[in-house]
């Protein structure tokens, strides 16, 4: 058989044999991003229903564990300025920082873990978080429009028309570059496509705390955050038309709040 031939069909196997990668999208503010310290580690082990999963956090020698089937980008915000991290998922993930001794974990982690369990194929993490950002006005998506300023907000330079929906495009741009590009954060990624599983949104205190923009409702409190709802219906639609996803799942997480 001619060689050339022969590898040819030898990367084709290997590409159907991987599979193709399983993406899922994460973003959201500080909660996305992530404060847990590595030093808390251990509390997980306290309670016997989460001690399995330390396990799975670290290695033989008891230092947080690479997981070399799982792969993260991860888009945030760093001294005002943003910054991209990328390689296999791991400790350091979370919000930033430039001492090596303050690495930090969010939520990628153990879901990262969960989704390498799930399934046989390859895991992809993107990951947009920024701290402080609403949905109103930072994440808010085009069908929504422009937030409208209130008089306090004009007077204070502050919700701009050019910021309006900023960290939304900063979002889809950064998934849609890496979506261009896999084998720059896969290095094993052989052509063989992939498949957007899921978003995952985890993002609401900025919003909470706004009563210019949700008001308490005296007659009906149950009606105070009606906005957020709609707002969120049109960054789901949006993302989901953006990334040629009309069947992406959605998923958010909720606080205690």
């Amino acid at each position: 058989m001619h060689l050339k031939l022969f590898g040819l069909m030898l990367l084709t196997a290997l590409s159907v044999q991987a599979g193709k990668v399983k993406v899922f999208i994460l973003a959201g503010q500080s909660n996305m991003q992530g404060h847990a310290k590595v030093t808390t580690f251990d509390y997980i082990g306290d309670d016997p229903k989460s001690a399995p999963l330390l396990k799975q956090m670290r290695d033989a020698d008891g230092k947080p564990r690479v997981h070399n089937d799982v792969w993260i980008s991860y888009l945030t915000g760093v001294r005002g300025e943003n910054e991209t991290k990328q390689g296999e998922l791991t400790t350091g993930y979370g919000a930033l920082s430039d001492k090596p001794e303050d690495a930090k974990i969010g939520p990628e982690l153990t879901f990262g873990i969960a989704m390498n369990k799930a399934f046989d194929e390859p895991v992809l993490i993107i990951k947009t978080a920024w701290g402080g950002k609403s949905l109103y006005h930072d994440f808010r998506s085009p069908s929504s429009g422009v937030y409208q300023r209130s008089e306090q907000d004009i007077e204070r330079k502050r919700f701009t028309k050019e910021m309006n929906g900023h960290y939304y495009r900063l979002m889809i741009d950064h998934v849609q570059k890496v979506l261009k590009d896999i084998k720059q954060v896969v290095p094993g990624y052989a052509g063989q496509g992939y498949e957007i599983e899921g978003f995952v949104w985890f993002q609401g205190w900025n919003d909470m705390v706004n009563r210019n923009v949700y008001p308490p409702q005296k007659d009906n409190p149950s009606k105070q955050y009606a906005n957020y709802g709609e707002w969120m219906a049109n960054f789901i639609r949006d993302v989901r038309k953006d990334l040629d996803a009309p069947k992406l799942p959605f998923v958010i997480g909720v606080m205690g709040v």
